[in-house]
């Protein structure tokens, strides 16, 4: 055998030999003590925070005293953060929390090991028990509710007339399954009971819409189911914000079918206006109870009308030959609802004198159902514009409890009963339909037309109108605040979508402030259209004024009254180069001031003038 083949055999041999050692002292340390002792380590970690389950935590002891450190694995073997560095003595229970936070922030979601070395035995080892971050909370979902099963989304309504109570599904992973109840209209969001502990494995949870024996009061209200998982996350159908609350983002609803309808009494009167002496249809839910109904002017005392029935379409006929707003009652034993109803004249009020020409009064629908806080989809969240959500013009009118559209009872009713007792006449429809182009127009040769409340929302149609209609030499006169700002979008099918947010000029260019508050007194300092003739030129704001900032580059101020900072509030312009008048009268307060201050009935008169020679 040569040298160089001596060589090679000899290293062949010391491979071999190490090869084996190497393999009798792994055997040794597997069939050996282990160098920790009483390991555990806590399966489940949540750091989000909650106070459950935020930490994840290691206990051992070492057979031999050491310095210590110990790191964590990600699932493919990589470090992601050294948790503890320290001398241990030989035995001592040891324990080690880590936050499941790099640099302040959680890792991410998914398995992890701890890796423990002993420095001065130059030995560490790898804890095969694992554990799991996880701060995904459980996404129940309430599946529907019964027992009326529909084709389309909407509300569960209660009382049901056969006795039957709401019976909510849901589907709930995870333990500790709650229900949550809340009312989200008409007012601001609350909860109504204590959280409710259903049974392990339960899917559904029945209300009869009472709380400790008592019927809750009418409105819309939201199922919520939570659960918690094995994490300790809590999940909930429905995102609740810090306080506990249902939350829900600008035009969008609340996930899933959550919404029950609470309703005693409720009436939708017609959309569009009624010709004096032919029939309006009113749709009624009274719960199948008898009700009784009686029909008065707005600002007129007696009953022009009245009756009884059951049936859920009420029909009546308008009163012969004069047009107005009605109020229509309905009663039942222990609930009564009042709803306003259009009813044009049955001769247009036109061209009456050779010196005088009619009055239009446009009465706001789209914003008293705009603002009226109806379910209209099932899912616990009143459906309004002033949240960006569409909303259906045929629908039962909450407004403001009582039936009455939002701010009527403060606006148009007390400005409308003024003019029905100083015996003015005008025609009168909606914008609902002037933007259908159904029924009068200002162009059809109307000299003014009255806008008596707030008109928040407009389609783009009745504002191009509207706009024309002034520009044309029209007059204007606005008796609402916030108005002419928004536009929303009507569909054949007479729904209103697509609601903007308030632009910063309105329909003819003006800008106004925010709503102040009084008291002030306002000062005429300019009268070029008489607006304040027979006054003496000064007017108390009463509690809340708006400001006009701006009044558009086609205008041209010609009457003004103005606070101490002089800044103008009542203001009359002319707008185009026809003649055109806009009279904005930022007092939302003067209607129902009407009958008690004659500064403020002689500057309605005057308006008046304006509006019909």
């Amino acid at each position: 055998m040569t040298g160089v083949q001596r060589a090679v055999a000899l290293a062949f041999g010391l491979l071999v030999a190490a090869t084996f050692a190497a393999f009798f002292v792994a055997q040794n340390l597997k069939s050996g003590p282990s160098i920790l002792q009483q390991v555990g380590v806590y399966p489940v970690v949540s750091p989000n925070g909650d106070g459950r389950k935020d930490g994840a935590r290691i206990s051992f002891k070492t057979r031999e005293t050491d310095d210590v450190r110990i790191d964590v694995l990600d699932d493919a073997g990589d470090e992601v953060a050294t948790i503890f560095e320290d001398r241990i003595g030989r035995y001592t229970p040891t324990q080690v929390r880590w936050d499941a936070k790099v640099d302040g922030e959680p890792v991410p979601d998914g398995r992890y090991r701890y890796r423990v070395t002993l420095r001065t035995q130059g030995r560490s080892v790898v804890v095969p028990k694992s554990f799991v971050v996880d701060t995904e909370p459980p996404s129940p979902r309430v599946v529907g509710i019964g027992p009326v099963q529909s084709t389309r989304p909407q509300p569960e309504l209660l009382p049901n007339p056969d006795g039957h109570p709401a019976r909510v599904v849901f589907d709930a992973p995870g333990t500790n399954v709650k229900i949550r109840l809340f009312k989200t209209g008409p007012g601001p969001v609350r909860p109504v009971m204590e959280a409710v502990d259903l049974p392990e494995g339960a899917t559904s949870w029945a209300w009869d819409g009472t709380v400790g024996g008592r019927r809750v009061s009418p409105g819309t209200y939201l199922v919520v189911v939570e659960s918690r998982d094995i994490a300790g996350n809590v999940g909930t159908s429905v995102p609740l914000d810090r306080r506990g609350l249902p939350r829900a983002e600008f035009a969008s609803g609340f996930p899933g079918r959550g919404g029950i309808t609470v309703r005693y009494l409720g009436v939708q009167p017609p959309v569009e206006p009624t010709r004096a002496g032919e029939r309006g249809v009113f749709g009624v839910d009274a719960r199948q109870e008898r009700y009784t109904w009686n029909l008065r002017k707005v600002g007129e005392p007696e009953v022009r009308k009245r009756g009884s029935g059951t049936r859920a379409q009420l029909g009546i006929a308008a009163p012969e030959g004069e047009g107005g707003v009605f109020l229509l009652e309905v009663r039942t034993r222990t609930r009564s609802v009042r709803v306003p109803w259009v009813v044009r004249p049955q001769t247009p009020i036109i061209g009456t004198t050779s010196d005088r020409r009619g009055v239009l009064v446009v009465l706001a629908m789209g914003t008293w159902q705009g603002l009226n806080p109806v379910d209209d989809d099932g899912d616990g969240l009143a459906d309004t514009l002033e949240r960006g959500l569409p909303v259906r013009l045929q629908r039962v009118l909450v407004g403001d409890g009582t039936g009455l559209p939002i701010g009527f009872a403060e606006r148009e009713a007390p400005l409308l009963a003024h003019l029905a007792r100083t015996g003015r006449r005008f025609d009168v429809t909606t914008d609902v339909a002037l933007a259908a182009g159904r029924g009068p127009r200002p162009a059809d040769g109307y000299r003014g037309v009255v806008l008596p409340g707030d008109t928040r929302w407009l389609a783009p149609t009745a504002a191009r109108r509207l706009r024309s209609f002034v520009r044309d030499g029209g007059v204007l006169a606005t008796f609402g605040v916030d108005s002419l700002r928004r536009e929303v979008r009507l569909t054949p099918r007479l729904r209103l979508i697509e609601p903007t947010a308030p632009a910063e000029a309105d329909l003819f260019g003006a800008r106004a402030a925010p709503l102040s508050r009084g008291p002030v007194t306002l000062t005429e300092i300019v009268d070029g259209l008489d607006l304040f003739d027979g006054t003496p030129g000064a007017f108390e704001a009463g509690e809340r004024f708006e400001v006009t900032t701006g009044i558009g580059p086609d205008a041209r101020r010609l009457s003004a009254a103005v606070t101490p900072a002089g800044r103008p509030v009542i203001l009359g312009t002319r707008f185009g180069s026809r003649g055109g008048r806009l009279l904005r009268i930022g007092l939302p307060t003067l209607p129902s001031r009407l009958s008690s201050d004659p500064d403020l009935a002689q500057l309605v008169r005057n308006a008046w003038i304006l509006l019909s020679r």
